[in-house]
């Protein structure tokens, strides 16, 4: 949530930096709301010292034997003014706060204005395979070396779902375990969090109100309203884990890192291309996350770009960063760097790491704290989050990338040793 101090002050601003998003927004209403509020608020203390000054007067008045029902009658109307205000400025809240939770992070000034096709390419790693035979899509190398069952997924969940098998899901679980044990050596916490969430966790990520329906909702039995949901991404479980809270600036940074699948709804038409894994509703991934003091989040941020990056240089996958611009970033974050692997049966880059910074945006929606040594006052902090990987377009690219003329597959070096074989073949 942004800071609407920062909208009074800086209302010209605030706009054209969200604009550099592609919207175009006034902040007069907002702006008279608030100023409604803090006037309820200056005429409640007001009355609330009135009638402070009137109730001093009652024991004066029956001391002296005088008729008081005139001043408790005041207090009455007082009193009943209070509560009338007290209601009003509760309902002025609601409409401030519905403005505010649908506003987007403001982009950093250095991320460019427009959509995808404005991003840009920061560098590229390794060269495109150059295989002197005829490639095979990552599908058809799957279903060849019987590592993943596509109809029978689709025959036990639907479109969308697949099924690993055999050497399938041991590289699968190779990629994760190869993954954990990277981000621990790095310092990293581990941490596995629930896969229900409550809404409150999809509030304070930043992703409802305004994108509730992009998740699989759970309602109880007794209950029509939404309460619970299965979580995107494990940021969504991570931002949580300090929610209301206050950290000593001493326990900063917080680094976590979890695994989790994560579950979404991808609404729309799966186009051909996109067939097999490039696109699902369950997938795994590992996720990072930190928690930073303000002043330490730039450089949080290309910690995580650089380990995400190191991941996929130990893999060998020939990938390329890429810097988006504001209308391609997630509405919770401040900067975002992706990191694009190439999948030849496509000829193209398909995402398979976000790394964001979200400043004090989720911070301020869950109202996460940390407390400054010096002076000793509370300041929301900084939150990042990195895919650290995701596994469901890696593994294609492996396929793809790693493909031989006869079939097999060569796996990573890295993940030999989970795996326990160099090649991947029907042998």
């Amino acid at each position: 949530m942004l800071d609407i101090n920062r909208i009074r002050n800086n209302s010209d601003d605030v706009a054209a930096a969200l604009a550099k998003r592609g919207m175009e927004i006034s902040f007069a209403e907002l702006i008279k709301l608030d100023d409604a509020r803090k006037k309820m608020i200056f005429d409640a203390e007001q009355m609330k010292a009135d009638r402070n000054k009137t109730s001093s007067e009652i024991p004066k008045l029956k001391k002296e034997g005088k008729d008081a029902s005139a001043v408790l009658l005041r207090m009455k109307e007082l009193s009943n003014s209070i509560k009338e205000l007290e209601a009003a400025k509760k309902g002025y809240i609601t409409k401030i706060k519905a403005l505010m939770e649908v506003l987007p992070n403001i982009p950093d000034d250095d991320v460019q204005p427009g959509g995808p096709e404005c991003n840009e390419v920061i560098s590229i790693w390794g060269n495109k395979p150059e295989l002197d035979f005829k490639i095979k899509n990552h599908v058809d190398i799957c279903e060849s070396l019987d590592l993943i069952d596509y109809k029978r997924g689709a025959k036990i969940a639907g479109n969308g779902f697949w099924l690993y098998k055999g050497d399938g899901a041991i590289l699968e679980w190779a990629l994760i375990n190869y993954f954990i044990e990277e981000h621990r050596n790095d310092g990293y916490e581990f941490i596995l969090p629930p896969h229900i969430l409550s809404d409150t966790c999809g509030y304070t990520a930043g992703q409802f109100p305004k994108f509730t329906e992009d998740v699989f909702h759970l309602k109880a039995d007794e209950e029509k309203d939404r309460t619970q949901f299965l979580l995107p991404t494990s940021e969504t479980a991570l931002i949580n884990v300090h929610r209301d809270e206050i950290i000593h600036e001493a326990e900063l940074p917080k680094k976590y890192f979890s695994y989790t699948p994560c579950y979404r709804k991808e609404a729309g038409s799966y186009r051909a291309e996109e067939r097999g894994m490039i696109r699902g509703h369950q997938f795994n991934k590992v996720e990072m996350f930190q928690y930073t003091i303000p002043e330490e989040s730039g450089n949080a941020l290309s910690d995580l770009v650089e380990k995400a990056e190191k991941l996929m240089q130990s893999l060998g996958l020939h990938y390329r960063l890429s810097k988006l611009a504001a209308g391609d970033v997630s509405h919770s974050m401040a900067k975002t760097y992706d990191i694009e692997v190439w999948i030849p049966s496509m000829g193209i880059y398909k995402e398979v790491s976000s790394i964001s910074n979200a400043r004090d945006y989720q911070a301020r929606r869950g109202q996460i704290r940390f407390k400054r040594t010096k002076t000793g006052k509370n300041e929301f902090l900084h939150t990042l989050n990195g895919s650290g990987l995701a596994t469901s377009r890696i593994f294609p690219a492996i396929m793809e990338q790693f493909q031989n003329e006869d079939g097999s597959v060569t796996v990573p070096e890295v993940l030999r040793k989970w795996v326990g074989k160099e090649k991947l073949n029907n042998e």
